[in-house]
């Protein structure tokens, strides 16, 4: 059961914040910190190698608001970790299983890819749910464990395998229900299914599994 919730506001393409997003702790990584400020949420953690946002210009935010409590970590431009790698790892290690990746999407595809390995090394190390969410497009990792979806008007399903392989993944709710199927890492078997129900359920036996919910055209 999940139990801690912490929000990590990344630097790709701003997104609303959705209103039914609840969190115990946020985390803005570098440019986050000014979607942070366009959506009004108060970070709890500022970190990154600042290329976007220079470090004094996040302490006189800090100072500005009067968020003494407010941590600012730095790390260095050369680095193995992206921004949102370093969040991640810090909310992790700070003992949020549950993690809410927002402004994430758009801009660098290479960026947009990175995000999502962030969500699969979330979920290998133990977080029971990482969740990351766009204007239009909403993504969920499990691991060997289940999720219930409710539906989305307008929405297309989609899983797919981030692990080599994903074993006895299950669907039920959808329009193409599926009962201990494997998926694999090198073929999009999962692609493109829809809600038949008002919500639906996917479990995955053993592996990481990606659950896209994307609106628009197919």
């Amino acid at each position: 059961m999940t139990n801690k919730t912490c929000l990590i506001i990344s630097g790709g393409d701003f997104s609303a914040l959705p209103d039914n997003v609840h969190f115990d702790h946020v985390i803005a990584c570098d440019r986050g910190l000014k979607y942070a400020e366009m959506m009004n949420v108060r970070p709890d953690t500022i970190i990154g190698d600042f290329d976007s946002i220079e470090e004094t210009k996040a302490e006189d935010f800090v100072k500005r608001n009067g968020y003494d409590k407010c941590e600012i970590i730095k790390f260095p431009s050369r680095k193995d970790d992206s921004d949102t790698m370093l969040a991640v790892k810090h909310a992790l290690v700070k003992g949020y299983d549950h993690l809410v990746i927002v402004c994430a999407l758009g801009g660098r595809f290479d960026h947009t890819l990175a995000n999502i390995q962030c969500m699969a090394y979330a979920a290998e190390q133990g977080a029971v749910k990482c969740e990351l969410i766009g204007d239009s497009d909403f993504l969920t990792v499990i691991k060997d464990s289940s999720i219930v979806l409710k539906k989305k008007e307008g929405y297309s399903l989609s899983v797919f395998s981030l692990s080599g392989q994903c074993t006895n993944v299950k669907i039920k709710g959808s329009a193409y229900d599926v009962d201990g199927i494997t998926l694999s890492n090198t073929y999009p078997l999962g692609l493109s299914n829809e809600y038949e129900s008002d919500e639906v359920f996917v479990s995955v036996g053993s592996g990481i599994l990606l659950i896209t919910e994307s609106g628009g055209e197919r």
